[in-house]
């Protein structure tokens, strides 16, 4: 069986946030065994799991996409948006936009570490839209 729903987070600023709590609270029941995929609909954001504990851990995450991917590069011909709008496009691709997760017992099968984030490459990304698919 395949469920489906869609839902948006919370808007923030560029960074790399914490969103399991908050999408965990967005999915309906969960079956026993299956398979959760998430799909961010957008090209400037995009979902990732890192480590869920230490708050440095997204704080270095940032600094080093920053460094990777920087602003303002004069070979950039996409500005129509903004100085942080092509390095979002880039970072979304390297990143990705959706994510699956296995289901066991009714729950996310993620590592004791783990934690889904929303990378928000934007510094103002505003809302951002969730697709959830449920495959049981």
């Amino acid at each position: 069986m395949i469920r489906q729903i869609e839902f948006t987070l919370r808007a923030r600023r560029r960074g790399f946030w914490l969103v399991s709590d908050e999408i965990k609270a967005q999915l309906p029941h969960l079956p026993e065994q299956g398979l959760l995929n998430l799909f961010v609909k957008h090209t400037s954001c995009a979902l990732s799991i890192n480590e869920n504990y230490d708050p440095a851990v997204r704080d270095d995450m940032a600094e080093i996409y920053d460094r990777l991917i920087k602003e303002n590069e004069n070979y950039y011909t996409h500005l129509d948006e903004g100085s942080d709008d092509m390095p979002s496009h880039a970072k979304s691709t390297i990143t990705g936009v959706s994510l699956s997760i296995p289901i066991t017992n009714g729950k996310l099968n993620l590592g004791i570490w783990q934690g889904i984030y929303l990378c928000e490459f934007r510094n103002n990304g505003g809302p951002r839209n969730i697709v959830a698919t449920i495959i049981s």
